[in-house]
């Protein structure tokens, strides 16, 4: 038997979380998404289907600060950047999904980051 490509394994994982983790308007999921250069965090209302926050190392403001888009400095800033537009949101508790990542290196780094910056998991 063919062995799956870690894509496919990864996309299994987590189609078996999102079975368990949905958001909602008072307390959406927030979504980790990450790629060879650059790492994205979005908060999700998942009973209307919409994007409410958004953050990752392409915008703007977050990119400048940045030496480097691939490391745990970077996933720490979008952690924080998504921390503070979710607080202006008016957003205070998240559901985590790590896309059937492992908690590890950056996509800990950004969950960290959210916490330190006021977001409740």
């Amino acid at each position: 038997m063919a062995r799956l490509s870690k894509d496919v394994q990864r996309h299994a994982r987590h189609q078996r979380l999102r079975k368990k983790i949905t958001g909602t308007q008072e307390c959406p999921r927030l979504m980790v998404r990450r790629t060879l250069h650059h790492i994205y965090a979005t908060l999700v209302d998942d009973a209307k289907g919409h994007t409410l926050v958004a953050a990752s190392t392409r915008d703007k403001s977050v990119a400048d600060s940045l030496e480097s888009n691939t490391n745990t400095d970077a996933a720490k800033a979008v952690g924080a950047a998504i921390a503070a537009k979710a607080k202006a949101a008016g957003i205070n508790d998240v559901v985590f999904d790590r896309g059937g990542y492992k908690y590890h290196g950056r996509v800990q780094a950004l969950a960290d980051a959210a916490r330190e910056a006021g977001l409740n998991f």
